[in-house]
């Protein structure tokens, strides 16, 4: 159930039996040859197919998140953290305001787990509230399943290139890149890093098979299905 593709009487009959919902969060930044909105499509993608044999309204995903780190890098877009932490507790304010009390956040950038902490404090100021964030790609069933097909996997790299993340017409380098010294990313601004990193694959190969994608894709979005109709209580 896309809140994109439903109107207000629906979630409100939605509402009388259900408090359930799903946010997805993601971000808008360089995916060397994907899209810059690699995140926020998969995380509500990944949302929406778990949650649609549940009927659970899912929101669209918040397409911009925290990453100063790709501002070297054309068409990336950050927030500031305050800024960022404000967002996503107005956010979560006006889906308990309406009637929402467990709520999934399903996340798809690495950078925005800083706004973690936000969760917290929102259940503490609020009756019955429940929040769950969920690194989609790093759940332990899904990351396994990753270094199951190929362990050398990173950011833009072959993990992140679904049918739906790919541009029409880019074609992928065809070798696989090393791995990038991470520890040197910690300490580099953004022109740094884009130094470093060169075209923005972290590391491994561009591309895998469809099939082994798919394989990763069913696993994922049945590890974020069990979070979303698990035990509250």
């Amino acid at each position: 159930m896309k809140v994109s593709q439903s109107n207000w009487f629906e979630v409100e009959r939605y509402l009388e039996t259900d408090d359930r919902c799903v946010l997805p969060l993601g971000s808008t930044e360089q995916h060397a040859y994907l899209s810059l909105s690699v995140d926020s499509i998969l995380s509500e993608k990944v949302a929406a197919d778990a949650a649609e044999p549940l009927g659970v309204p899912v929101f669209p995903a918040v397409p911009y998140g925290l990453t100063p780190y790709f501002m070297a890098f054309p068409g990336s877009v950050t927030l500031k953290l305050a800024t960022y932490a404000a967002l996503v507790r107005d956010i979560l304010d006006s889906l308990y305001k309406t009637g929402f009390r467990r709520v999934l956040i399903v996340n798809g950038h690495g950078g925005n787990s800083p706004v973690l902490p936000v969760t917290m404090e929102w259940m503490e100021a609020n009756e019955g509230a429940r929040c769950r964030f969920h690194d989609w790609w790093r759940a332990p069933r899904t990351w396994a399943c990753v270094q199951e097909i190929d362990p050398v996997a990173s950011h833009a790299s072959w993990m992140e290139n679904f049918p739906w993340t790919r541009l029409p017409g880019c074609e992928m380098p065809q070798e696989q890149k090393p791995y990038v010294p991470f520890e040197k990313l910690r300490d580099r601004n953004a022109a740094g890093v884009r130094e470093l990193i060169g075209d923005g694959n972290y590391g491994g190969v561009y591309q895998k098979p469809d099939a082994e994608m798919e394989r990763l894709w069913s696993v994922a979005v049945e590890e974020t299905r069990a979070l979303l109709e698990g035990d509250w209580e």
